[in-house]
């Protein structure tokens, strides 16, 4: 199968997003240590009990076109700091969907998620043509859902009872989108973000 997405590495000056690999899994713990990040009910960041589930399904997903996951490397540390995925691949609609995203607490809040966003919405919409990039986050992730709608995406809309949890609970999901359209001025955003938290 010839894959829709196919990147050796997406970078900035500050990061690279490297394609994942089992080779990672050591160092995907030690970021997810910082902040303890599997503990937040309402994320999908691994723990040792679930690291290899978690590589896993990403790397199969990865094999059959579904996704396409990244780790996130950060130059100056010279350290991987969380990971982010492209999933939900859809080549005959040109539409896909940015998340699975976590960063190591230490670089929350940061540049780090701009760049990441910025390098990842410019490939889908200047190499891949994309009409529309979707984002989705639960409800309860109050971070999370104004990290997406700083980035300039607009809310769609909610699913309720969306998904189970794994502790038997409903997740509502919270929907965003970019368009095609709306590419030009999310960039200049991003950009300008970019500049001020230099």
């Amino acid at each position: 199968m010839n894959p829709w997405i196919d990147i050796s590495i997406l970078e900035s000056d500050t990061i690279a997003l490297l394609p994942l690999d089992a080779s990672h899994q050591d160092a995907l713990l030690t970021a997810a240590k910082d902040g303890i990040l599997w503990e937040l009910w309402y994320t999908s960041v691994p723990s040792s009990a679930t690291i290899n589930n978690y590589l896993d399904k990403a790397l199969a997903e990865k094999e059959n076109g579904q996704a396409y996951p990244f780790v996130v490397f950060h130059k100056k540390t010279k350290q991987i700091i969380g990971s982010t995925r492209y999933y939900n691949l859809q080549p005959e609609h040109r539409r896909l969907e940015i998340g699975y995203t976590w960063y190591a607490k230490s670089h929350q809040r940061t540049r780090v998620n701009t760049e990441c966003k910025y390098l990842l919405l410019q490939y889908a919409f200047e190499i891949k043509h994309c009409i529309a990039v979707q984002f989705m986050t639960d409800w309860h992730n109050i971070a999370s859902r104004n990290a997406i709608a700083r980035l300039g995406a607009h809310q769609d809309g909610l699913l309720r009872n969306h998904r189970l949890n794994s502790d038997g609970s409903y997740r509502d999901s919270v929907v965003f989108s970019i368009t095609e359209n709306e590419w030009s001025g999310v960039k200049k955003n991003l950009t300008q973000k970019l500049l001020l938290q230099e």
